[in-house]
């Protein structure tokens, strides 16, 4: 189990001393999802906060129209949780699928209640990491509705720096909230720009 980028991630938030690490790394569990499996599904309580190793997954809803709208994608070194399952024990909203074989590490809301009594540092990481996530939410739901398509598509980019080369035009269209014709049209733009 290789642990070197979520000790990286949690060493961005806080420092912990080497018996610290080493009750950290001790409740992480490896799971493997495979493509197109289900990692949680609407109506599913989220049970554990994840750490991608390796892979993709995308987060999604059906709404009224029975539309799929990807909501993100968690790629290597992102955490992905839905904190208000997680907890608060409810049923999630969400749905969350592998679109590539990913490799994940994950801790159950018993580990964390441990790892925080054992690590007080560790109260910091969550809180930290979960501000910052809400920070991203706002910073998503205010793109959406100012940006122009082109704009999105180019913040997209930056987020997700080469996966829209690993994942299918259709998910990327969803995640923008446009067509994939429309996606098509832009990324021709961005190959021959038009003078």
């Amino acid at each position: 189990m290789n642990v070197d980028l979520i000790l990286a991630s949690v060493s961005r938030y806080v420092q912990l001393s080497q018996s610290e690490i080493d009750l950290f790394t001790s409740v992480l569990e490896p799971k493997i999802v495979y493509k197109k499996d289900y990692l949680i599904r609407a109506g599913d309580v989220c049970r554990h906060d994840y750490f991608v190793n390796k892979g993709c997954l995308k987060v999604c809803y059906v709404n009224d129209k029975g539309i799929e709208c990807v909501t993100k994608f968690a790629i290597e070194n992102w955490w992905v949780v839905d904190i208000d399952s997680f907890l608060n024990t409810s049923p999630s909203y969400f749905y969350y699928q592998d679109v590539e074989d990913t490799e994940l590490l994950r801790i159950s809301k018993a580990n964390y209640q441990l790892l925080i009594e054992r690590i007080p540092a560790i109260q910091k990481f969550m809180t930290e990491r979960w501000q910052h996530s809400f920070i991203m939410l706002q910073h998503r739901f205010i793109q959406s509705n100012s940006l122009t398509a082109e704009e999105k598509y180019k913040e997209f980019q930056k987020k997700y720096p080469g996966l829209d080369q690993r994942i299918s035009l259709r998910l990327t269209a969803s995640y923008l909230g446009i067509t994939p014709e429309f996606l098509s049209v832009l990324r021709k733009r961005e190959v021959s720009p038009l003078s």
